[in-house]
Protein backbone atom coordinates (compact mmCIF):
# COMPACT_ATOMS: atom_id res chain seq x y z
CA UNK A 1 0.00 0.00 0.00
CA UNK A 2 1.48 3.55 -1.34
CA UNK A 3 2.39 5.89 1.61
CA UNK A 4 0.60 8.99 2.56
CA UNK A 5 3.64 10.98 0.73
CA UNK A 6 3.80 8.70 -2.34
CA UNK A 7 -0.48 8.89 -3.06
CA UNK A 8 -0.17 12.80 -2.18
CA UNK A 9 2.64 13.17 -4.61
CA UNK A 10 0.95 11.20 -7.53
CA UNK A 11 -2.01 13.39 -7.58
CA UNK A 12 -0.47 16.48 -7.00
CA UNK A 13 1.58 15.27 -10.13
CA UNK A 14 -1.20 14.18 -12.00
CA UNK A 15 -3.08 17.26 -11.64
CA UNK A 16 0.07 19.16 -12.89
CA UNK A 17 0.15 17.41 -15.89
CA UNK A 18 -3.47 18.28 -16.31
CA UNK A 19 -2.87 22.33 -16.30
CA UNK A 20 -2.81 24.83 -19.16
CA UNK A 21 -0.27 26.84 -18.42
CA UNK A 22 2.14 23.30 -17.50
CA UNK A 23 1.11 21.88 -21.78
CA UNK A 24 1.94 25.42 -22.51
CA UNK A 25 5.03 24.98 -20.79
CA UNK A 26 5.87 21.53 -22.32
CA UNK A 27 4.87 23.37 -26.07
CA UNK A 28 7.56 25.48 -25.60
CA UNK A 29 9.93 22.64 -24.86
CA UNK A 30 8.37 20.23 -27.87
CA UNK A 31 8.82 23.42 -30.40
CA UNK A 32 12.13 24.84 -29.47
CA UNK A 33 14.93 21.68 -30.20
CA UNK A 34 16.77 23.78 -32.18
CA UNK A 35 17.51 26.75 -29.79
CA UNK A 36 17.98 24.38 -27.39
CA UNK A 37 20.65 22.80 -29.72
CA UNK A 38 22.07 26.29 -30.58
CA UNK A 39 22.94 27.37 -27.17
CA UNK A 40 24.38 24.03 -26.42
CA UNK A 41 26.68 23.98 -29.10
CA UNK A 42 27.26 28.09 -28.45
CA UNK A 43 28.07 27.44 -24.66
CA UNK A 44 30.42 24.25 -25.64
CA UNK A 45 32.22 26.77 -27.41
CA UNK A 46 33.18 28.83 -24.27
CA UNK A 47 36.62 27.47 -22.81
CA UNK A 48 35.89 26.92 -18.88
CA UNK A 49 37.98 25.19 -16.97
CA UNK A 50 37.50 24.71 -13.07
CA UNK A 51 38.73 28.24 -11.40
CA UNK A 52 38.12 29.54 -14.79
CA UNK A 53 34.54 29.82 -15.67
CA UNK A 54 34.06 33.35 -15.94
CA UNK A 55 33.27 33.35 -19.59
CA UNK A 56 30.68 30.97 -19.90
CA UNK A 57 29.29 32.06 -16.61
CA UNK A 58 28.64 35.61 -18.39
CA UNK A 59 27.49 34.15 -21.13
CA UNK A 60 24.82 32.34 -19.02
CA UNK A 61 23.97 35.60 -17.01
CA UNK A 62 23.55 37.13 -20.42
CA UNK A 63 20.85 34.26 -21.72
CA UNK A 64 18.95 34.61 -18.02
CA UNK A 65 18.85 38.15 -18.54
CA UNK A 66 17.30 38.10 -22.47
CA UNK A 67 14.39 35.48 -21.23
CA UNK A 68 13.42 37.76 -18.09
CA UNK A 69 14.63 35.95 -15.36
CA UNK A 70 15.02 38.54 -11.79
CA UNK A 71 17.87 39.45 -9.30
CA UNK A 72 20.59 38.22 -11.76
CA UNK A 73 23.75 38.41 -10.66
CA UNK A 74 27.14 37.15 -9.76
CA UNK A 75 28.26 35.80 -5.71
CA UNK A 76 32.08 35.84 -4.64
CA UNK A 77 32.73 32.44 -6.02
CA UNK A 78 31.93 33.36 -9.24
CA UNK A 79 28.47 31.09 -9.71
CA UNK A 80 25.59 33.11 -11.34
CA UNK A 81 22.54 33.34 -9.40
CA UNK A 82 18.50 34.02 -10.95
CA UNK A 83 15.66 33.74 -10.14
CA UNK A 84 11.60 33.15 -10.78
CA UNK A 85 10.49 35.23 -9.12
CA UNK A 86 12.95 37.32 -7.02
CA UNK A 87 12.32 35.99 -3.65
CA UNK A 88 12.34 38.49 -0.66
CA UNK A 89 15.72 38.94 1.06
CA UNK A 90 14.90 40.86 4.01
CA UNK A 91 16.59 38.87 7.85
CA UNK A 92 12.71 37.81 8.55
CA UNK A 93 11.79 36.26 5.42
CA UNK A 94 11.59 32.77 5.82
CA UNK A 95 10.15 31.03 3.05
CA UNK A 96 10.88 27.82 0.79
CA UNK A 97 13.10 28.40 -2.49
CA UNK A 98 13.81 25.38 -4.91
CA UNK A 99 17.43 25.04 -6.33
CA UNK A 100 18.15 23.98 -10.06
CA UNK A 101 21.52 23.91 -10.86
CA UNK A 102 23.97 23.20 -13.44
CA UNK A 103 28.07 23.40 -13.08
CA UNK A 104 29.87 25.21 -15.56
CA UNK A 105 33.04 23.90 -15.37
CA UNK A 106 34.67 21.07 -17.72
CA UNK A 107 37.79 18.83 -16.84
CA UNK A 108 39.53 20.16 -20.80
CA UNK A 109 42.11 22.85 -19.89
CA UNK A 110 41.43 26.34 -21.32
CA UNK A 111 43.69 25.79 -24.49
CA UNK A 112 41.44 22.41 -25.35
CA UNK A 113 40.43 22.82 -28.86
CA UNK A 114 36.52 23.66 -28.66
CA UNK A 115 34.74 23.24 -32.34
CA UNK A 116 31.34 21.95 -31.99
CA UNK A 117 30.52 19.48 -34.74
CA UNK A 118 26.94 18.73 -35.31
CA UNK A 119 26.50 15.73 -37.03
CA UNK A 120 23.21 14.52 -39.01
CA UNK A 121 21.99 10.54 -39.31
CA UNK A 122 23.58 10.04 -42.75
CA UNK A 123 27.06 10.69 -40.44
CA UNK A 124 27.59 14.10 -42.80
CA UNK A 125 28.49 17.08 -40.57
CA UNK A 126 26.97 20.34 -41.21
CA UNK A 127 26.73 23.72 -39.53
CA UNK A 128 22.94 24.19 -39.28
CA UNK A 129 21.49 22.04 -36.90
CA UNK A 130 17.79 21.90 -37.76
CA UNK A 131 18.21 17.67 -38.72
CA UNK A 132 21.01 17.26 -35.92
CA UNK A 133 21.10 13.79 -34.49
CA UNK A 134 24.84 14.68 -32.52
CA UNK A 135 26.66 17.06 -31.26
CA UNK A 136 30.47 16.46 -31.01
CA UNK A 137 32.47 18.88 -29.04
CA UNK A 138 34.58 18.26 -25.31
CA UNK A 139 31.90 18.75 -22.65
CA UNK A 140 29.13 18.27 -24.60
CA UNK A 141 27.43 16.01 -22.48
CA UNK A 142 28.78 16.96 -19.01
CA UNK A 143 27.76 19.71 -18.60
CA UNK A 144 26.65 20.98 -22.23
CA UNK A 145 23.47 19.12 -21.87
CA UNK A 146 22.75 20.42 -17.75
CA UNK A 147 23.41 24.12 -18.78
CA UNK A 148 20.86 24.35 -21.44
CA UNK A 149 18.62 22.03 -19.57
CA UNK A 150 18.47 25.02 -17.58
CA UNK A 151 17.85 27.50 -19.73
CA UNK A 152 15.35 25.23 -21.35
CA UNK A 153 13.19 25.31 -18.34
CA UNK A 154 13.33 28.83 -17.50
CA UNK A 155 12.33 29.65 -20.89
CA UNK A 156 9.45 27.14 -21.12
CA UNK A 157 8.54 28.45 -17.35
CA UNK A 158 8.28 32.52 -18.50
CA UNK A 159 6.95 31.57 -21.81
CA UNK A 160 4.05 29.39 -19.56
CA UNK A 161 3.42 31.53 -16.93
CA UNK A 162 3.19 28.86 -14.90
CA UNK A 163 2.09 29.85 -11.29
CA UNK A 164 4.89 28.91 -8.95
CA UNK A 165 4.01 27.89 -5.72
CA UNK A 166 7.71 29.04 -4.70
CA UNK A 167 10.50 31.05 -6.21
CA UNK A 168 12.86 29.11 -7.89
CA UNK A 169 16.71 29.56 -8.26
CA UNK A 170 18.65 28.81 -11.13
CA UNK A 171 22.05 28.78 -10.19
CA UNK A 172 24.97 27.95 -12.60
CA UNK A 173 27.62 27.06 -10.23
CA UNK A 174 31.30 26.91 -10.69
CA UNK A 175 33.74 24.01 -9.45
CA UNK A 176 32.13 20.84 -9.47
CA UNK A 177 35.04 18.75 -11.45
CA UNK A 178 38.23 17.71 -10.18
CA UNK A 179 40.01 19.61 -7.78
CA UNK A 180 37.29 22.65 -8.11
CA UNK A 181 35.84 19.88 -4.93
CA UNK A 182 32.20 21.52 -5.37
CA UNK A 183 32.97 25.07 -4.22
CA UNK A 184 30.52 26.43 -6.46
CA UNK A 185 27.66 25.16 -3.93
CA UNK A 186 29.87 24.70 -0.99
CA UNK A 187 30.19 28.68 -1.46
CA UNK A 188 25.90 29.04 -1.56
CA UNK A 189 25.23 26.77 1.42
CA UNK A 190 27.85 28.36 3.69
CA UNK A 191 27.57 31.87 2.35
CA UNK A 192 24.11 32.65 0.96
CA UNK A 193 21.21 33.82 3.41
CA UNK A 194 18.65 31.67 1.28
CA UNK A 195 20.84 28.57 2.15
CA UNK A 196 18.36 27.90 5.06
CA UNK A 197 15.25 28.49 2.85
CA UNK A 198 16.50 25.70 0.19
CA UNK A 199 13.42 22.56 0.46
CA UNK A 200 15.24 20.90 -2.12
CA UNK A 201 17.82 21.08 -5.13
CA UNK A 202 17.61 19.35 -8.44
CA UNK A 203 20.65 19.37 -9.86
CA UNK A 204 21.15 18.98 -13.74
CA UNK A 205 24.19 17.15 -14.85
CA UNK A 206 24.69 15.24 -17.65
CA UNK A 207 22.49 13.39 -20.27
CA UNK A 208 19.61 10.85 -19.68
CA UNK A 209 15.67 10.81 -18.06
CA UNK A 210 15.58 7.72 -16.12
CA UNK A 211 18.49 7.77 -13.87
CA UNK A 212 18.51 9.56 -10.46
CA UNK A 213 21.89 9.79 -8.51
CA UNK A 214 20.40 9.32 -4.81
CA UNK A 215 23.31 7.36 -2.96
CA UNK A 216 26.21 10.38 -2.83
CA UNK A 217 29.24 8.53 -3.51
CA UNK A 218 32.17 10.27 -1.08
CA UNK A 219 35.70 10.92 -1.98
CA UNK A 220 38.77 12.19 -1.06
CA UNK A 221 42.00 13.46 -2.41
CA UNK A 222 45.13 14.32 -2.07
CA UNK A 223 48.86 15.64 -3.65
CA UNK A 224 51.85 13.61 -1.98
CA UNK A 225 54.79 15.51 -2.59
CA UNK A 226 58.20 14.07 -1.90
CA UNK A 227 60.91 16.62 -1.92
CA UNK A 228 65.13 16.44 -1.51
CA UNK A 229 68.39 18.42 -2.18
CA UNK A 230 68.50 17.12 -5.65
CA UNK A 231 72.01 16.62 -7.35
CA UNK A 232 73.71 15.31 -10.14
CA UNK A 233 73.01 11.42 -10.93
CA UNK A 234 77.12 10.37 -10.64
CA UNK A 235 78.59 12.87 -8.39
CA UNK A 236 76.00 12.71 -5.85
CA UNK A 237 75.03 9.06 -6.05
CA UNK A 238 73.27 7.71 -2.91
CA UNK A 239 71.18 11.13 -2.26
CA UNK A 240 67.86 9.70 -1.43
CA UNK A 241 65.50 10.42 -4.91
CA UNK A 242 62.20 11.65 -3.85
CA UNK A 243 60.63 10.22 -7.47
CA UNK A 244 61.75 6.07 -5.90
CA UNK A 245 60.64 7.37 -2.48
CA UNK A 246 57.54 8.53 -4.24
CA UNK A 247 57.02 4.88 -6.08
CA UNK A 248 57.66 2.97 -2.82
CA UNK A 249 54.76 4.94 -1.27
CA UNK A 250 52.13 4.36 -4.01
CA UNK A 251 52.65 0.98 -4.58
CA UNK A 252 52.47 0.39 -1.01
CA UNK A 253 49.33 2.19 -0.99
CA UNK A 254 48.00 0.94 -3.52
CA UNK A 255 48.24 -2.82 -1.80
CA UNK A 256 45.84 -2.13 0.37
CA UNK A 257 42.79 -4.03 0.62
CA UNK A 258 40.13 -2.86 -1.03
CA UNK A 259 36.19 -4.01 0.05
CA UNK A 260 33.46 -4.90 -2.49
CA UNK A 261 31.00 -4.26 0.13
CA UNK A 262 30.57 -0.99 0.98
CA UNK A 263 32.36 -0.57 -2.85
CA UNK A 264 35.67 1.44 -1.98
CA UNK A 265 38.29 2.34 -4.42
CA UNK A 266 40.98 4.24 -5.35
CA UNK A 267 43.75 5.45 -7.77
CA UNK A 268 46.54 7.40 -8.60
CA UNK A 269 45.81 10.04 -11.09
CA UNK A 270 48.57 12.03 -11.72
CA UNK A 271 52.72 12.45 -11.20
CA UNK A 272 55.08 14.69 -11.68
CA UNK A 273 58.54 15.44 -10.86
CA UNK A 274 62.15 15.43 -12.15
CA UNK A 275 64.37 17.32 -14.33
CA UNK A 276 66.39 15.27 -16.86
CA UNK A 277 67.70 11.58 -16.89
CA UNK A 278 70.72 12.08 -15.27
CA UNK A 279 69.26 14.54 -12.42
CA UNK A 280 68.27 13.49 -8.84
CA UNK A 281 65.09 15.27 -8.73
CA UNK A 282 64.79 17.85 -6.17
CA UNK A 283 60.53 17.10 -6.00
CA UNK A 284 58.32 14.54 -7.14
CA UNK A 285 54.51 14.73 -6.76
CA UNK A 286 51.19 12.33 -7.49
CA UNK A 287 47.59 12.71 -6.89
CA UNK A 288 45.35 10.30 -5.44
CA UNK A 289 41.69 9.62 -5.20
CA UNK A 290 39.86 7.55 -2.63
CA UNK A 291 36.20 6.88 -3.10
CA UNK A 292 33.45 4.89 -0.98
CA UNK A 293 29.95 5.23 0.28
CA UNK A 294 31.15 4.85 3.87
CA UNK A 295 33.07 7.67 5.53
CA UNK A 296 34.93 4.86 7.81
CA UNK A 297 36.45 3.56 4.62
CA UNK A 298 37.67 7.33 3.18
CA UNK A 299 39.46 7.53 6.78
CA UNK A 300 40.77 4.30 6.43
CA UNK A 301 42.52 4.92 3.46
CA UNK A 302 43.98 8.11 4.35
CA UNK A 303 45.72 6.83 7.19
CA UNK A 304 47.64 4.36 5.25
CA UNK A 305 48.21 7.02 2.16
CA UNK A 306 50.25 8.42 5.92
CA UNK A 307 51.73 5.65 6.78
CA UNK A 308 52.89 4.67 3.30
CA UNK A 309 54.69 7.86 2.68
CA UNK A 310 55.66 8.08 6.34
CA UNK A 311 57.51 4.49 5.79
CA UNK A 312 59.01 5.54 2.28
CA UNK A 313 61.08 8.69 3.77
CA UNK A 314 62.27 7.02 6.82
CA UNK A 315 63.72 3.95 4.60
CA UNK A 316 65.06 6.33 1.62
CA UNK A 317 66.58 8.26 4.64
CA UNK A 318 67.83 4.84 6.64
CA UNK A 319 69.67 3.79 3.00
CA UNK A 320 71.16 7.22 2.35
CA UNK A 321 74.98 7.56 1.77
CA UNK A 322 74.64 11.05 3.35
CA UNK A 323 73.91 12.10 6.17
CA UNK A 324 72.68 15.38 5.86
CA UNK A 325 70.70 14.92 2.47
CA UNK A 326 67.05 13.36 3.85
CA UNK A 327 63.73 13.49 2.33
CA UNK A 328 60.72 15.09 3.39
CA UNK A 329 57.11 14.03 2.31
CA UNK A 330 53.65 16.49 2.27
CA UNK A 331 50.07 15.55 1.70
CA UNK A 332 47.40 18.34 0.90
CA UNK A 333 44.10 17.35 0.42
CA UNK A 334 43.03 19.18 -2.64
CA UNK A 335 39.22 17.72 -2.54
CA UNK A 336 36.25 16.74 0.18
CA UNK A 337 33.16 15.26 -1.01
CA UNK A 338 31.05 14.35 1.85
CA UNK A 339 29.08 10.58 1.44
CA UNK A 340 25.32 10.63 1.65
CA UNK A 341 21.72 9.81 0.79
CA UNK A 342 18.67 10.52 -0.17
CA UNK A 343 16.19 9.11 2.03
CA UNK A 344 13.66 6.46 0.06
CA UNK A 345 10.47 8.02 2.27
CA UNK A 346 11.58 11.77 1.16
CA UNK A 347 9.46 13.78 -0.19
CA UNK A 348 11.54 14.73 -3.22
CA UNK A 349 12.51 10.70 -3.68
CA UNK A 350 8.24 10.08 -3.65
CA UNK A 351 7.45 12.77 -6.19
CA UNK A 352 10.32 11.77 -8.33
CA UNK A 353 8.66 8.38 -8.39
CA UNK A 354 5.36 9.73 -9.21
CA UNK A 355 6.83 11.92 -11.99
CA UNK A 356 8.46 8.85 -13.15
CA UNK A 357 5.25 6.44 -12.98
CA UNK A 358 2.90 9.36 -14.39
CA UNK A 359 5.42 9.67 -17.43
CA UNK A 360 5.74 5.58 -17.91
CA UNK A 361 9.40 5.86 -16.04
CA UNK A 362 11.00 3.44 -13.93
CA UNK A 363 13.69 5.22 -11.57
CA UNK A 364 16.61 3.69 -11.84
CA UNK A 365 18.57 4.94 -8.26
CA UNK A 366 22.32 5.50 -9.16
CA UNK A 367 25.43 6.00 -6.75
CA UNK A 368 27.76 9.04 -8.26
CA UNK A 369 29.81 12.22 -7.06
CA UNK A 370 28.01 15.32 -8.11
CA UNK A 371 27.21 18.45 -6.50
CA UNK A 372 24.07 17.13 -4.92
CA UNK A 373 26.77 15.21 -2.54
CA UNK A 374 27.00 18.94 -0.87
CA UNK A 375 23.36 19.75 0.32
CA UNK A 376 22.61 16.07 0.83
CA UNK A 377 25.48 15.97 3.27
CA UNK A 378 23.83 19.15 4.97
CA UNK A 379 20.61 17.26 5.57
CA UNK A 380 18.78 18.90 2.06
CA UNK A 381 16.92 16.98 0.24
CA UNK A 382 18.98 16.77 -3.28
CA UNK A 383 18.78 14.74 -6.61
CA UNK A 384 20.68 14.92 -9.33
CA UNK A 385 19.70 14.32 -12.61
CA UNK A 386 20.38 14.01 -16.33
CA UNK A 387 18.91 16.97 -18.61
CA UNK A 388 17.39 14.05 -21.27
CA UNK A 389 18.84 12.76 -24.33
CA UNK A 390 21.86 10.50 -24.67
CA UNK A 391 25.52 11.21 -24.44
CA UNK A 392 28.87 9.31 -24.36
CA UNK A 393 32.47 9.89 -24.29
CA UNK A 394 32.27 11.93 -21.41
CA UNK A 395 35.66 13.67 -19.94
CA UNK A 396 37.36 12.72 -23.36
CA UNK A 397 37.93 14.80 -26.59
CA UNK A 398 35.73 12.26 -28.23
CA UNK A 399 32.40 13.29 -26.13
CA UNK A 400 28.98 13.66 -27.50
CA UNK A 401 25.28 14.40 -27.25
CA UNK A 402 22.11 13.13 -28.81
CA UNK A 403 19.33 15.50 -28.30
CA UNK A 404 17.06 12.59 -29.33
CA UNK A 405 15.06 11.94 -26.03
CA UNK A 406 15.85 15.73 -24.61
CA UNK A 407 12.23 16.77 -24.37
CA UNK A 408 11.00 14.04 -21.83
CA UNK A 409 14.03 14.32 -20.01
CA UNK A 410 13.04 18.21 -19.38
CA UNK A 411 9.65 17.55 -18.92
CA UNK A 412 10.20 15.34 -16.11
CA UNK A 413 12.17 17.89 -14.36
CA UNK A 414 10.02 20.40 -15.07
CA UNK A 415 6.85 18.25 -13.60
CA UNK A 416 9.21 17.01 -10.96
CA UNK A 417 10.28 21.07 -9.89
CA UNK A 418 6.78 22.37 -10.06
CA UNK A 419 5.65 19.00 -7.90
CA UNK A 420 8.12 19.55 -4.71
CA UNK A 421 7.45 23.50 -5.01
CA UNK A 422 4.01 22.90 -4.40
CA UNK A 423 4.82 20.81 -1.58
CA UNK A 424 6.90 22.70 0.05
CA UNK A 425 4.74 25.88 -0.57
CA UNK A 426 2.79 23.76 1.89
CA UNK A 427 4.88 22.93 5.01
Amino acid sequence: MPSPIAATAFSRVTALAAERPVHAAFAWLHGNPKTILDWQAEVCSIPAPSFREQARAAWLAERFGEMGLESIHTDEAGNILAFLPAPHLDAESTGPIIVLSAHLDTVFPAETPLRPILRSADGSSSDSNSNSDRLEVPGASDNGAGIVGLLALAAALVHSGVRLPTPLLFLGNVGEEGEGDLRGVRHFYASSRLAQRVAAHIVLDGAGSDGAVTQALGSRRFRLTMTGPGGHSFTDAGTPNPIVALAVALAEVASTRLPEHPRTTLNVGTIHGGTSVNSIPQQAAATIDFRSTSPEELVRLEVALYRAAEDAVERANDLSKHSRAKLAFAIEKIGDRPAAHLPRESALMETLLAVDRHLGHVTTPRLGSTDANLPLSLGVPAVSLGAGGAGGGAHTLEEWYSPHGREIGLRRVLLLTLAISGWAAEQ
